[in-house]
């Protein structure tokens, strides 16, 4: 009897699966931080066999080509990536025997990638399982817009025909296993549910339901903006990752940490958001630890920049330097943990701001406050409503575009306020009065502020 084991990266809104039989397995799109892999192999009694990359990911940093090192696994990439290491080149219909009665056969899905191949893991002849990468998601496909714009077009088709492809040869009742779609960017859209199958896509998914041309032309209509470090994920994939360092970093005391802010490099601290507000180093950035730290953090810090680490425990920031690995952020410069008493010089004093809700702003605008409300939600989320005569900046654009935002006290808000504390940090830096509105977006109908909709759906001032 063959299993199937998830492994989540739930803070990039991906899964990699450890697939096998009674001896040996597979994995299917590992993680950088390849321990966990491992760990879920020795509990399963397995000998990891087979190392499977569905494609050249955009997205994370693999594990793939250490994780095949340690354990001598037969290292399996599609033929045509072009890569720069040493690994077995997969065609469509190749097949590998996993273990007794287990066969994985190679199925080319291009689309998210010109080179995409899933693969289908068949027990005994019957085929029940398809791990489909960036293809076939839950209820939607992978983005075609991450390798070349000029290939945008003709990968959106080609995944329409990739969909296809699996819904026609595969039965109803195997399961989709796909790497992205649980909250990752190479998601053209946000899967809904947890599981499905070849049928319930067949029934559901759009590029099963429509057309080519309906499909294609809905899908480049709803693509956002793409996070700023996936231009240095696939190179780094390429070119063969190597082996983590999760070792320390070496303490900074208060005076390091003055001297890296004075050199401008970046000071950020992981505790929560209202331990953030509450009081701060000055010139810090608050990216919670809880948060999604890897996406937002890689997106807007200057690729290469140094980075050093403020944490609350020790616990915290080895989790933060496990995430930062998953996207090419391989060692901080420096890190501290504790609280800011023990990263201020003596004499300096801590930085904060208030938190607040929407109940408030609407009371700030009765009052007739000159208050600035910024809103840094993506486009998609201002087109659905906004607050009326707020200024629109997204957060991933708000290092580049500060300027814009009026003079005055800012009121920063984002859906939730994770996304509104980072902003709200930003522009605190900067030496703004700032207010984060910490709250969710509902919040502003409930408390009677003016939430209104672009007839063109373009989401209004500053938009």
């Amino acid at each position: 009897m063959f299993f199937v084991d998830t492994l989540e990266t739930e803070g990039l809104g991906n899964r990699s699966y450890l697939a096998g039989g009674r001896t040996t397995a597979v994995v299917v799109d590992p993680p950088r931080d390849v321990e966990r892999v491992l760990a879920a192999a020795s509990a399963r009694g397995v000998r990891i066999g087979y190392v499977v990359e569905t494609h050249v990911h955009n997205d994370y940093v693999t594990g793939g080509p250490e994780l095949a090192r340690l354990t001598g696994a037969r290292y399996l990439v599609p033929a045509a990536a072009r890569v720069s290491f040493a690994r077995v080149p997969v065609a469509d219909g190749d097949r590998f025997a996993v273990d007794a009665g287990l066969e994985l056969r190679a199925l080319a899905t291009p689309g998210h990638t010109p080179h995409h191949t899933s693969y289908v893991l068949a027990e005994d002849g019957r085929e029940t399982a398809a791990f489909t990468g960036g293809s076939l998601l839950i209820g939607t496909v992978g983005r075609p817009d991450l390798v070349e714009p000029r290939l945008t077009e003709r990968l959106a088709r080609a995944q329409h025909a990739s969909a296809h492809r699996l819904a026609g040869e595969l039965p109803d009742d195997v399961r989709v296993l796909p790497t992205h779609g649980f909250g990752s960017f190479c998601s053209s859209a946000q899967s809904e549910g947890d599981t499905t199958t070849i049928g319930a896509e067949r029934a559901g998914n759009d590029a099963l339901t429509q057309d080519v041309d309906t499909f294609v032309a809905g899908m480049l209509a709803g693509l956002e903006d793409v996070p700023a470090y996936y231009a240095h994920m696939a190179p780094l994939n390429a070119a063969g990752p190597a082996p983590v360092d999760l070792t320390p970093p070496d303490i900074a005391d208060a005076e390091e940490i003055a001297r890296r802010l004075a050199a401008g490099e970046w000071v950020v601290d992981l505790r929560s958001r209202t331990a953030f507000a509450e009081g701060h180093v000055a010139g810090t950035f608050n990216f919670e630890g809880e948060g999604r730290l890897a996406t937002y953090l890689a997106w807007l810090i200057p690729w290469g920049k140094p980075v050093t680490l403020l944490a609350a425990t020790a616990e915290q920031l080895a989790d933060a330097q496990r995430e930062l690995v998953r996207v090419g952020i391989d060692r901080p410069a420096a890190a501290a943990t504790g609280a800011p008493a023990t990263w201020l010089r003596a004499g300096d004093e801590p930085r904060s701001f208030p938190r607040t809700d929407f109940a408030a702003l609407k009371r700030a605008r009765e009052r007739g406050e000159p208050v600035v409300v910024l809103d840094v939600r993506r486009d998609s989320e201002r087109a659905e409503g906004y607050v009326r005569d707020s200024v629109h900046i997204p957060v991933h654009e708000l290092r580049e575009r500060s300027g814009e935002v009026p003079d005055g006290e800012v009121w920063v808000h984002c859906a939730g306020g994770m996304r509104a504390a980072i902003a709200a940090s930003l522009l605190d830096a900067e030496g703004r009065a700032v207010v984060a509105v910490d709250d969710g977006f509902e919040g502003a109908r409930r408390a009677g502020l003016t939430v209104t909709r672009d007839a063109g759906g373009t989401g209004g001032p500053g938009a």
